[in-house]
């Protein structure tokens, strides 16, 4: 493994889009109880919409994609369990996290909602802050559900951001990484995406081994789609996590190809015409911006991830394994 470092331009990046509120949609036939909730979620930032029974909220969901849905049990024409049941029947609304409010305390009743697909309970009468916390809870569990790979376990593009907006409130050091798989494209190409995604689940492996094995202070790992990961840690972490991420992962690579295809230490990858051209085993281009006391501070994510990115590029033009770490200062000369 080789590491340099380089001068690049970061790239120029649209402006996120806004936080706007969570919507909640609140289904209940009484209309005080409805006027209730309703009144409590704005008064804690929420924006809600109300429907009096099932077949009215299906109607609204038309043109209304909800975050959540406080949903009552006995209702007229449609109740709270068919109308759970239809939500998980349609994909646009299958992940909708539905909070269920009933009278009922029986566990039988609760079975049968939760086999409907119910995601939480409220007992009437139950108070403000109740609500509050079970939406609350609710909402933060499956937003971190849909943020999670599920071929690696670890969170996405949303956390990565919140996790350097952190770590740049707290204004001590830390670096972002920026891992990609050299050639990854070929291996799918010659084996197919389930040996694709072997490489990728090797990648995550080799990277929580080298966490482990580095040790404290905690470091945050993301996997941002494909082959691409991201470490956030100190300055000092840098090299020994990458480097002990690239040798257990060119380790468990090898064994990864086919026997023929490790020995030799190429596949062979046909094009459009039918040649096969020679492609390399594949290796990591590891790009690394970094914020110190002396060098580079930054106020917003997005400039963070593109400089780290950028150093990736730079990674990816030197032979074999490589991490390219920004060391600029504000002023743009090197640290």
């Amino acid at each position: 493994m080789s590491t340099g470092v380089a001068d690049p331009k970061p790239e120029e990046l649209g402006p996120e889009p806004e936080d706007r509120p969570d919507l909640i949609l609140v289904v209940d036939d009484d209309q005080d109880i409805a006027s209730f909730v309703e009144f409590n979620l704005k008064v804690h930032g929420f924006e809600v919409i109300r429907a009096r029974d099932g077949e009215e909220a299906l109607d609204l969901m038309q043109n209304n994609r909800p975050d959540l849905a406080v949903v009552d049990w006995m209702m007229p024409r449609m109740d709270g369990v068919e109308l759970t049941r239809r939500l998980r029947a349609e994909p646009l609304t299958s992940a909708l996290p539905v909070i269920m409010l009933t009278a009922k305390s029986m566990t039988v009743d609760k079975v049968v909602g939760l086999t409907a697909g119910v995601d939480d309970y409220l007992v009437k009468p139950f108070d403000t802050a109740e609500l509050i916390a079970r939406v609350s809870s609710t909402l933060r569990r499956n937003k971190e559900f849909r943020e999670v790979s599920p071929l690696t376990g670890l969170p996405g593009n949303a956390r990565v951001r919140r996790e350097i907006a952190d770590r740049m409130k707290l204004g001590g050091e830390y670096s972002v990484g920026y891992i990609d798989v050299d050639r990854f494209k070929s291996v799918n190409d010659v084996y197919g995406f389930d040996r694709g995604d072997e490489f990728i689940t090797a990648l995550a492996r080799s990277l929580h081994r080298a966490v482990t094995a580095v040790g404290p202070p905690s470091i945050f790992l993301g996997h941002i789609g494909g082959d691409d990961f991201v470490f956030i840690c100190t300055p000092d972490q840098v090299l020994p996590l990458t480097k002990r991420t690239v040798t257990d992962f060119e380790q468990a690579a090898d064994q990864l190809y086919d026997k023929r295809d490790a020995e030799r230490g190429y596949i062979e990858v046909p094009d459009r015409r039918g040649n096969k051209n020679r492609a390399a085993l594949v290796t990591l281009s590891i790009g690394v911006a970094q914020a110190t006391v002396e060098g580079r501070r930054f106020t917003d994510p997005r400039v963070v991830i593109a400089v780290a990115s950028e150093m990736k590029k730079v990674a990816k033009s030197q032979p074999g394994s490589y991490v390219a770490i920004d060391r600029r200062r504000a002023d743009g000369e090197e640290a």
